[in-house]
């Protein structure tokens, strides 16, 4: 290290700042605050959607709900956060005490993760509690940290303080592109409690949030500490609730009107808070079609999450968990926003089209619209896959013809498998049984080399079927056994045994026993494994321990293996895949991640940079608000469709596609009529109108009200 320029300089009179700089060394506490708390956040979230769906088990209209309804209250809170700061405790304690907040949430919310820990009404309870504690910690101190930070700075270092905005927002999305990416392996590739381990993924975003406490406290002595000076928000909403109160108390014609409502304000409040109001409401009127933006963007934790459940994720050299994908997002920004700035828009520039932000914003709508456009193809593309869907009075069969000979099959009242059975054939597909009721008992016929033999079994609707054909003491019989409706959920395999052998079997795979296998063409129930090859497994009989292989079972099939018999040090099997695996995959969600990370470039930083634009020095902290109010009623839409309009989930795409594309040319409409203003020069022709029109008005008398 260079001895003339030491890591502190300690100016007489000063606070520290790092070597050389401008910058107080205060800031370093407040980015590596910033990135560890944004690491607990975004990594809790990101296995939030899988959290439901398979520890508690809820259906994925539920999972959906309960997501949004939590990020909804996690863009609501800011408010309270900047209340109790600008109000009360001033931005220092404010985010001392909702960090202690937080923490509690997330120690909750990972022993709340604990299977052993209590039934599931207990870990539902702990979870939304500690959720609770957490949407009220991180949006509480939202608006306080980044604020906290530029207080920092001497008023004449300004170009260091805008440079200190870029950094924490570096910060934020480096914590966000490493957190979506860990946690999920946490989750998926450690097992805990016979399990995926959420307990860990967890866990770590709240020893995350931990680290970021105490770090925020290491700092302590080097903050600069500005007191509560009143809060905005409240002033603005208390101008405003007047002026509309006084407007309804002087409803006379004799009363002269007035040229804004806001001007009936002015006999309690000054004119320059009205005419401030005046140019955020004019921008808070922009915002209105602004969350159906958000309620698209913030799905791809939830419907792109749950999407990629479905999708093979094998990329040859890795296999990615489905909500690792989020991480897309992050990183893509990092790499559009430069892209954006000086390659994009300069670009355009020189073409000489006028690309204004309103313009840029809608272009980021028309692209979040295309996005859901092209996952609601690759849904219908994944939905090929799928098995049929049921109706009543109606069910599914196939046959599986274990025997040594072909066997033609009758199934009373129905015109089925026309061609004869062969022995261990591959069932293409499953045939449709017409039932004429609830239940239906069936006479089933098979020919077997000239033999005719019949048996009977009681079919129920909405059900899905095998007919197991096997040959018993010389003589040929069957077994109708229950197959699974639907894929299994998260990628999952599934697997079931038939024991051919006359003796029975237990069965070991990758350190799972299933229950033992009976005997004579016994099935057991499907067990749910990891997607990988499976060739070291056990199968013990009386004669013995014999290797088992497997193969691949692959994201999302379902399998059903016979034991065939016993050869040398092995166990020879069939197998026969029930359900097809996820054939499309997960790399076609790219595009999608791609033209939804393009638009939140051009819609949410320019919108921001365009809002503030556009109001006075003192409101900044108003539209900061609204803003991210938009983003609380974006996920609260969704909450909303998903349990009050239940749709199939390309039909799901396609409504949020035809609604932003709606309201994107309501936005374009509302911008067009928009005049772009300076804060500045719309203060002067305030005071100017102000001192013109102040001849005209009239004194009121209203009650409780001074003059």
């Amino acid at each position: 290290m260079d001895e003339s320029c030491p890591l502190l300089d300690v100016q007489a009179g000063h606070r520290q700042k790092l070597c050389g700089s401008n910058y107080p060394l205060s800031i370093a506490f407040i980015v590596v605050n910033e990135f560890c708390e944004r690491f607990s956040y975004y990594g809790m979230r990101a296995v939030l959607t899988l959290y439901f769906l398979s520890f508690f088990h809820w259906d994925e209209n539920l999972s959906t709900a309960v997501y949004h309804a939590f990020s909804a209250l996690c863009y609501f809170t800011p408010v309270i956060g900047a209340i109790m700061a600008d109000s009360w405790l001033g931005k220092y304690k404010t985010i001392i005490y909702l960090s202690i907040v937080y923490v509690v949430g997330h120690l909750i919310k990972s022993v709340g993760a604990i299977p052993s820990l209590g039934n599931q009404a207990v870990h539902v309870i702990l979870s939304m509690v500690g959720l609770f504690l957490i949407a009220l910690g991180t949006g509480g101190i939202k608006p306080c940290v980044s604020a906290f930070g530029g207080d920092q700075f001497e008023e004449e270092h300004t170009s260091e303080r805008n440079k200190f905005f870029s950094i924490f927002y570096l910060s934020i999305n480096a914590g966000s592109l490493i957190s979506t990416f860990v946690t999920p392996v946490l989750r998926g590739d450690v097992k805990c409690f016979g399990e995926d381990c959420y307990a860990l993924a967890f866990g770590v975003p709240a020893a995350l949030m931990v680290l970021a406490l105490v770090v925020f406290i290491a700092g302590s002595g080097l903050y600069r500490k500005t007191p509560p000076q009143g809060n905005v928000l409240l002033e603005v909403c208390k101008c405003v609730g007047f002026a509309i109160k006084n407007r309804l108390k002087n409803r006379s014609r004799q009363i002269p009107k007035r040229d804004h409502w806001l001007d009936w304000a002015s006999e309690k409040y000054s004119k320059q808070l009205i005419g401030e109001v005046k140019m955020v409401t004019r921008v808070l009127f922009l915002f209105i079609p602004l969350p159906m933006f958000w309620a698209l963007f913030d799905q791809q934790g939830s419907r792109w999450t749950l999407q990629a459940t479905k999708m093979n994720a094998d990329f040859g050299i890795y296999v990615l968990q489905p909500d690792q994908m989020q991480f897309l997002n992050p990183l893509l920004i990092l790499v559009f926003i430069p892209i954006f700035d000086l390659g994009l828009y300069p670009l355009i520039n020189m073409c000489k089209f006028n690309f204004t932000p309103i313009r840029k914003m809608a272009t980021g709508m028309i692209l979040a619209g295309m996005a859901f456009g092209l996952a609601a193809v690759v849904e219908v593309k994944i939905n090929e896959n799928d098995m049929p869907r049921l109706v009543p009075e109606e069910s599914l069969i196939r046959v599986l013809n274990l025997a040594k000979n072909p066997v033609q099959v009758t199934i009373q009242d129905q015109d089925l498998f026309q061609q004869p059975v062969e022995a261990f054939q591959n069932p293409v597909e499953y045939s449709k049984l017409i039932l004429n009721g609830e239940e239906q008992s069936l006479r089933f016929t098979l020919q077997h080399q000239g033999l005719s033999l019949d048996f009977n079994y009681t079919v129920k609707e909405k059900s899905v079927y095998s007919l197991i054909v096997f040959e018993a003491e010389g003589s040929l019989s069957s077994r109708l056994i229950t197959d699974l409706e639907a894929k299994p959920e998260n990628g999952l395999a599934a697997v079931r045994f038939i024991n051919g052998l006359s003796e029975d079997v237990n069965l070991t795979i990758d350190n799972k026993r299933f229950i033992a296998v009976q005997k004579n063409y016994s099935a057991s129930e499907y067990s749910l494994l990891e997607r990988d090859k499976y060739n070291n497994g056990k199968c013990i009989t009386e004669m013995g321990e014999f290797t088992l292989e497997l193969g691949l079972l692959d994201f999302g099939a379902s399998y059903t293996i016979v034991i065939t018999n016993v050869s040398g040090g092995a166990v020879k099997t069939w197998k026969s895949e029930d359900i097809k695996a996820n054939n499309v995959h997960m790399a076609w969600q790219l595009p999608q991640y791609l033209l939804i990370s393009a638009g939140e470039v051009m819609f949410s930083i320019t919108g921001l940079a365009f809002s503030y634009s556009q109001s006075p020095a003192s409101m900044k902290s108003v539209l900061q608000a609204g803003w991210l109010l938009t983003v609380a009623v974006g996920n609260t839409l969704v909450l909303v469709v998903a349990q009050a309009a239940p749709m199939a989930q390309w039909a799901e795409f396609v409504l949020f596609t035809v609604l932003l594309f709606a309201v994107c040319i309501i936005f374009s409409i509302m911008g067009y009529f928009y005049v772009s203003v300076d804060p500045e020069d719309l203060e002067e022709k305030e005071e100017k109108r102000e001192t013109s029109s102040r001849g005209n008005m009239i004194s009121l008398v209203t009650k409780k009200t001074k003059l």
